[in-house]
């Protein structure tokens, strides 16, 4: 996601079943950090109390001790696929190209702030609420929860 003022870093944590994002934080930087707010986000939105299984590549972010730590804490189970193997980590790839192709477009933005805040529209408006999803019988990740919750 360019930017004039260098590169913003996304990272989600995705409902495999409903498509929702119930995580995400933004930083400009790589670094543990990131993926470990987006987990606590997602902790905070979901407030997991029964098994979860948390996938991911292989990064060093996700491998690292202060995530698998945070993990141990809301007994999620970390699975991570295998490397070069990008298909392992379909669901967060096909994401990602989504974003990319209705949101971002070509060129830089002005401002690291200003895809930040275009991303929490696009995630939180958007992608969540209204996007239909073909895998989800056209319906959007949270029509497709109220249907699983009746």
């Amino acid at each position: 996601m360019p930017t004039q003022e260098g590169l913003p870093y996304l990272a989600t944590v995705i409902d495999s079943a409903s498509r929702r994002v119930v995580g995400w934080a933004a930083a400009d930087h790589l670094r543990t950090e990131l993926v470990v707010a987006a987990l606590r986000a997602a902790c905070h939105t979901r407030r997991p109390d029964g098994p979860v299984i948390f996938h991911s590549d292989c990064g060093c972010q996700y491998t690292s001790r202060e995530f698998a730590d945070l993990a141990g804490e809301f007994g999620i189970r970390l699975s991570v696929g295998r490397t070069g193997q990008c298909w392992d980590n379909a669901l967060a790839e096909s994401f990602f190209a989504t974003l990319k192709r209705e949101l971002l477009g070509e060129g830089p933005w002005p401002s690291r702030s200003a895809v930040r805040t275009a991303i929490f529209e696009w995630i939180e408006s958007w992608y969540n609420i209204r996007r239909l999803h073909s895998s989800l019988g056209y319906r959007s990740p949270a029509e497709y929860e109220t249907v699983l919750a009746a």
